[in-house]
């Protein structure tokens, strides 16, 4: 484990490239490197720093937004990432920035994480990846001796990190679910389309899949034919896990966020997205916040309450060609979305701080609506996609995604990462995209841009 200095110069963080080829040679030894290269063992960190949260996957986009949100508070935070290249780490409220330099949901990051806890005093823990979610519920009795997680109860989060099992308790509870089939093998493939037809949503029951030592988060994926529908079941069955076969539905995408405690709700939320990435409906790269409807945000919180999901969730819905809502999942933390929640008024992060802590919630009874969100690198691959997929199922017209991108720079736009009273994270963004844009091109491989994993 290595670290950048606590603020608050604001210097970027570097690490000699032999001090992280050391790192990964000896994963359970972790080290603390400074911005001028120095080496010092993790004891020398002083006894007394404390922080009031430790942001985990500090590389995502909601990361940074807990960063400033709870640094605008007068929170103490520090950020932990698995490399020293996010920009979180350059954030003005990043008191420090710490690199695990192992596998997100890997024992040897448990192992760095544990050894971290032991020597600082942080008050809560606030993750947002799946692996890593995963990987804290596995050892949370012995996690939370030390520090509070901010994740709901285990019984709820049996149910909401699988789509399956939420599914069933929605249909219960009277709410529209697609029809849906599972399939285990890629024998079971050809019933299943002759029942749901092409082209049809292949999604795994649960986005993070595990085998043995490692992980992987699987996405879901649109089939249009029958060998597609077998190569989406095995990238899944390595892992024991299992598929649900989907009808596609061509609507609009909504959703609402809570955030519940105690049997009472302290804030909601709604947006709808009008454009995704990938475009069958993952994160949103341009937004808006809306008012509650009244249907989804009725049947969000009724499942929410079912389940007692307890924290922050966030219940994405797809509608029909008439307008039917049907319930997709949930996410039972913070979304890649929540900044425009916070801008527009709902700060999320600050509410699952107060609630993970014990402390008193802050209840927020409205916030501003028609506001648009655009995440630029997500939005510019996201056409970059409709030029080369054109013709695929969910996949805009090449023309209209051009001319729907570039329409969005004049519309009143806040941006994802920009923040004027903190800067140096957007350029930090910028940077690296331009970098790796440069590479990219050079390669003659455009279709090689990819972010880190999310």
């Amino acid at each position: 484990m290595h670290s950048r200095p606590l603020k608050p110069e604001p210097a970027p963080f570097t690490a000699p490239e032999s001090s992280q080829q050391s790192l990964r040679g000896n994963a359970l030894s972790p080290i603390v490197t400074d911005v001028r290269g120095r080496v010092e063992g993790l004891e020398n960190l002083p006894l007394t720093v404390t922080f009031d949260a430790l942001v985990l996957d500090a590389r995502l986009r909601q990361s940074l937004v807990t960063v400033r949100s709870l640094g605008r508070r007068g929170h103490s935070v520090a950020a932990v990432e698995s490399f020293n290249n996010v920009p979180a780490f350059s954030s003005r409220w990043c008191r420090q920035g710490f690199v695990c330099p192992a596998d997100e949901g890997s024992a040897a990051y448990l192992a760095h994480l544990e050894q971290l806890l032991r020597r600082i005093d942080a008050r809560v823990l606030i993750p947002s990846a799946d692996g890593t979610i995963e990987l804290l519920r596995r050892h949370r009795a012995r996690l939370e001796q030390r520090v509070r997680i901010a994740l709901a109860n285990e019984p709820a989060l049996n149910i909401a990190v699988n789509k399956e099992r939420t599914l069933a308790v929605a249909k219960g509870l009277g709410l529209n679910v697609p029809r849906s089939l599972v399939v285990k093998t890629a024998g079971e493939v050809p019933a299943a389309l002759k029942e749901i037809g092409l082209p049809a949503v292949v999604k795994p029951a649960e986005s993070w899949l595990c085998c043995e030592q490692h992980g992987s988060r699987v996405n879901a994926q649109v089939v249009t034919t029958l060998e597609e529908a077998r190569r989406a079941v095995a990238e899944v069955a390595p892992f024991g896990g299992v598929t649900l076969f989907q009808p596609l539905l061509s609507g609009r995408r909504e959703a609402v966020s809570f955030l519940y405690a105690n049997g009472e709700m302290y804030a909601r939320f709604a947006q709808w997205a009008k454009r995704t990435r990938p475009q069958l409906g993952g994160e949103s790269v341009l937004r808006q916040s809306v008012p509650v409807p009244p249907d989804i945000g009725d049947q969000a919180e009724r499942l929410v309450r079912e389940i007692d999901l307890e924290g922050y969730s966030e219940v994405e819905f797809r509608r029909d060609s008439a307008g039917t809502p049907y319930l997709m999942e949930i996410n039972p933390r913070l979304s890649a979305s929540v900044e425009i929640a916070v801008r527009s008024g709902v700060d999320f992060p600050c509410l699952l701080y107060q609630w993970a802590s014990g402390g008193p919630i802050d209840k927020v009874e409205g916030y501003r609506t028609g506001g648009w969100m655009r995440y630029l690198t997500g939005d510019l691959m996201t056409t970059i996609t409709a030029l080369q997929q054109r013709g695929r199922p969910e996949v805009t017209p090449p023309v209209r995604a051009v001319l729907g991108f570039a329409h969005s720079f004049f519309m009143p736009m806040g941006y994802d990462y920009l923040d004027w009273t903190d800067p140096l994270p957007a350029v930090k963004a910028t940077t690296d995209f331009m970098r790796s844009s440069v590479r990219a091109v050079m390669n003659g491989k455009l279709s090689s841009l990819r972010e880190k994993p999310s």
